[in-house]
């Protein structure tokens, strides 16, 4: 068993140099995850000058980690949505995933990454009227699913939602084939924003315009992400000798299972809980594999982080109300893939001074007045008033630790760091100091 995902040992990408010295361009991007790298391509496809720098290797961290499903079935959101924002906001957030499915289909023609057609479910243990409300809400948004009863898993299901024709694929091999020949720097990490510049420790980029694609936003000054924004661990096992299941499914509860095969190999994911508290991890999934699946082995298990905003919608645009030339790309709520895409096709266009219909619906300058806005500043509180060591180096919260994955971990923001202090998932841009 290997503690680290199948995409990354069954993938090869591409290296690329260090920044060895300052350098000018006219479009920088930070964070070389899949948004980062799909919007250094569109910007090659358009001819515009940028460059990438990412702090260690490109896809190194949460695109490494997914489960790779490319849908706009995004759990039970469009009734959320309906509620929230109105049919057209609705409708056109089905449209903007619509569209990033449909780019992932053109690109990978050309790119061998596994692609595959397949049917997605969101199903229902025991509240089937959640599932009539949801095909309810598509209904009105004109999006075609369908109402299914019976599933290949191994436990009944009181209804799910079928969107027909969605896809999953490898990430990482997608990835490699997007990469290559693009202007990308890895080792190189931001350490400050001066308004026109980035600096590093090999020199100073000064651009025009800067993308912040790193996952949670570097910059605590504008935007005020670290109350916009918490995070979600979830966990993988990839198991052996389980049966193939011809489609992706997800529990519409946020502590529920998911499945989906690759090749010989079923991923079951679940235990989810807010990143610096207490969940299944991968006891529960371990659980439940030798309950239902006792033949199977376990292959791989990893884990994933995932920026989660206030409404269930990314935050893509302009980074904060006074920074025009400043964007960003974040808060894909467990939904990289195709949150991804939608994100780089939205940012080439703003960078190209294009209007584009989706801007309003991800602009992260609309408002916070939500429930989730309260949680975020009690947690960050609570956090800041617990006289405990060590403290993150991002905005002085206790860290709490994490036995299962032995490491330190934040629940104000999500930073984590290793048991010898060593920084594994951001907003924090340092390690720890010796405590």
């Amino acid at each position: 068993m290997k503690m680290n995902s199948l995409w990354m040992d069954t993938a090869r990408l591409p290296e690329f140099p260090r920044l060895e010295h300052g350098i000018k361009t006219d479009v920088l991007i930070i964070g070389g995850g899949l948004a980062g790298i799909l919007c250094a391509y569109f910007l090659e496809q358009s001819g515009i000058d940028y460059a990438l720098i990412e702090a260690d290797r490109i896809c190194g961290g949460i695109s490494g980690c997914t489960t790779a499903k490319i849908t706009s079935q995004h759990g039970l959101i469009y009734s959320l949505l309906l509620q929230r924002f109105g049919t057209e906001r609705t409708r056109m957030y089905w449209e903007a995933h619509e569209g990033a499915l449909a780019e992932y289909r053109r690109l990978s023609q050309s790119i061998p990454c596994d692609f595959e057609e397949k049917d997605s479910y969101v199903y229902s243990v025991d509240r089937p009227e959640r599932i009539e409300k949801e095909l309810s809400a598509l209904d009105q948004i004109g999006c075609r699913a369908e109402l299914a009863s019976r599933l290949p898993l191994p436990f009944p299901v009181a209804g799910a939602v079928r969107f027909p024709k969605q896809a999953q694929f490898h990430p990482l091999k997608f990835a490699a084939g997007i990469a290559n020949g693009l202007h990308l720097y890895e080792k190189t990490a931001a350490r400050a924003f001066d308004g026109r510049g980035v600096l590093t420790d090999f020199g100073r980029i000064t651009a025009s315009k800067i993308i912040i694609a790193t996952h949670f936003p570097l910059f605590n000054k504008h935007g005020a992400y670290f109350l916009k924004l918490y995070q979600h661990r979830s966990y993988v096992l990839a198991l052996e000798g389980a049966p193939n299941l011809q489609g992706m499914y997800l529990d519409e509860r946020d502590t529920g299972l998911s499945f989906r095969s690759y090749k010989n190999l079923l991923l079951l994911g679940g235990g989810s809980h807010r990143t610096g508290k207490q969940g299944g991890n991968w006891k529960e999934l371990t659980a439940f594999a030798q309950a239902h699946y006792p033949q199977a082995r376990e292959k791989y298990r990893w884990a994933a982080q995932d920026c989660m905003t206030l409404d269930g919608v990314a935050y893509i645009g302009q980074y904060g109300k006074g920074t025009p030339d400043l964007y960003v790309a974040t808060g894909f709520n467990k939904w990289g893939m195709t949150s991804s895409m939608a994100a780089a096709m939205l940012l080439r266009d703003m960078v190209e001074g294009k209007k584009n219909p989706y801007a309003f619906l991800f602009s992260p300058s609309r408002s916070v007045l939500r429930p989730q806005l309260a949680v975020n500043v009690f947690e960050a509180a609570a956090s800041l008033l617990t006289p405990s060591k060590p403290r993150c180096p991002h905005m002085g919260c206790a860290l709490k630790w994490n036995p299962q994955e032995h490491s330190w971990d934040c629940s104000c923001h999500g930073s984590r760091f290793s048991a010898e202090g060593t920084l594994l998932d951001n907003p924090a841009t340092g390690d720890l100091e010796q405590h």
